[in-house]
């Protein structure tokens, strides 16, 4: 029997950063970048994950289908991104994040985590595997929450 067809996706992709070397400018564009993704996000009704690791963007974006494609074309479209590649379109039986947008950079309290999912070599070969973005998206938000005292999501 076939599952049942829902209009719930998620998008999984990678870009390179066009971002300044300067670390305070860098770091003030991908601010930027979060509060516009945040309100945009909230009318959309969609909720996402983005790691920036180097030069590299990955983000899990979830949704109704058409607000996902409409946000997805913004983000290619985006001259903050380049070689814009999907690695994952899919349907899902529900949200696994709870923020319209949330990222995350590679830092000393997270180290762990961007060292043991290892992407980094694979976003320099052009390969990263959906799973690993997935799933370091998913603990970056795991380790987030646990550390504001929340242990489970009910969503």
């Amino acid at each position: 029997m076939r599952a049942k067809r829902t209009s719930l996706v998620h998008i999984i992709y990678f870009s390179r950063l066009n971002l300044s070397a300067d670390p305070a400018k860098r770091s003030e564009q991908i601010a930027e970048i979060g509060r516009v993704a945040q309100k945009k996000n909230e009318f959309s009704v969609i909720t996402s994950f983005m790691i920036v690791e180097g030069n590299f963007a990955c983000q899990v974006i979830e949704g109704e289908r058409s607000s996902v494609h409409e946000t997805f074309d913004r983000v290619s479209a985006d001259q903050r991104h380049r070689d814009v590649q999907i690695n994952e379109w899919r349907e899902i039986a529900k949200r696994e994040f709870v923020h319209s947008f949330k990222s995350a950079q590679r830092n000393t309290a997270n180290d762990g985590l961007f060292a043991k999912a290892n992407l980094l070599p694979m976003l320099q070969r052009g390969t990263p595997k959906a799973t690993a973005i997935h799933g370091l998206c998913l603990a970056l938000q795991n380790d987030a929450m646990s550390r504001q005292g929340i242990d489970h999501l009910f969503i």
